[in-house]
């Protein structure tokens, strides 16, 4: 089994404890987005779990956790996002020069190859232009050099609460252009360079897994079976994995968010998280069914 942790909301961000409590009482549950009774409860454990997918903004308060996930037997990477924006799209992620001190200190304590750098979402807006990202990426592949192997970009996707007055997707020219770019200054930097779910084809620029079945082997350290997921948009390319986050519980605000709606809506399910339950927000009731759901560990031992 694949756990990614989470995209739906920041838990190495916010909820670091809570998980580190999940991982030590070798269960989680989860409630259905869409049928709010239904609740699965997922066994874990190192045998089961072959590799854990963290995704942040944000890695610095989950940091003290980590050796005591490395104790427990546990094998995982990070999705590290982070981009050149400032706190008008950015809400509430912490000052960049702190997150990019962050991302150096994870890469030093667990290896350049276990923290992925993503650029992502790439936008438009008033003051932010195709030139705009290329100075930015090269600045910020200097800072990255030697601390990560791979950086993942993805264009903007104009979801309906997007506020499209503001913001926009570049179109397919203005892709080309920056996704051109991107490449050249990533060869540069000795810097992997793949797209994340994009249907556009970009020159020198692989369309990648965000979780990666061949980054997982290498991580395991064996070979594992696992298929496409089904349940991703048909364009993303990753290995089928249960996510345990939960929809409106990331307070970083941003702007461009798909997995988060109204604020007060985020602000209520946070104030209803408790570290002691097994689920991220609030706690089981009596009206909840509970289904144990079948995990096991995709080791390939053919």
């Amino acid at each position: 089994m694949i756990l990614s942790v989470s995209r739906r909301c920041d838990i190495p961000a916010f909820f670091g404890e809570w998980f580190l409590d999940r991982l030590k009482e070798g269960f989680v549950c989860v409630r259905n987005p869409y049928e709010r009774r239904s609740v699965s409860k997922i066994m874990l454990g190192p045998q089961t779990v072959d590799c854990i997918v963290f995704w942040t903004k944000n890695a610095a308060p989950f940091l003290q956790f980590l050796p005591q996930i490395d104790d427990l037997g546990y094998r995982y990477y990070f999705q590290f996002t982070v981009t050149p924006y400032g706190q008008e799209i950015e809400r509430n992620v912490v000052d960049k020069a702190r997150v990019l001190q962050t991302f150096r200190t994870l890469s030093n304590k667990i290896g350049k190859e276990r923290v992925v750098w993503r650029y992502d979402p790439i936008l438009l807006a008033d003051g932010i232009s195709v030139e705009w990202h290329i100075e930015k990426f090269r600045e910020m592949c200097g800072e990255m050099r030697g601390y990560t192997e791979t950086v993942v970009i993805s264009f903007l996707d104009e979801y309906q609460k997007l506020d499209k007055s503001k913001y926009r997707a570049p179109d397919e020219e203005e892709m080309l252009e920056i996704g051109t770019a991107f490449a050249e200054i990533a060869k540069e930097y000795g810097l992997h360079i793949q797209t994340c779910a994009e249907k556009i084809s970009i020159p020198e620029i692989e369309k990648g897994a965000c979780i990666d079945k061949t980054l997982i082997e290498r991580i395991c350290g064996y070979p594992i079976s696992v298929k496409k997921d089904k349940s991703q948009r048909i364009e993303c390319l990753c290995a089928e994995s249960i996510d345990i986050g939960e929809y409106d519980t990331c307070a970083h605000f941003c702007e461009y968010c798909y997995a988060n709606h109204r604020k007060a809506t985020i602000e209520r399910k946070m104030a209803a998280h408790d570290d002691n339950s097994p689920l991220l927000i609030g706690n089981i009731e009596p009206e909840d069914s509970i289904h144990l759901r079948k995990t096991f560990s995709l080791r390939c031992l053919c």
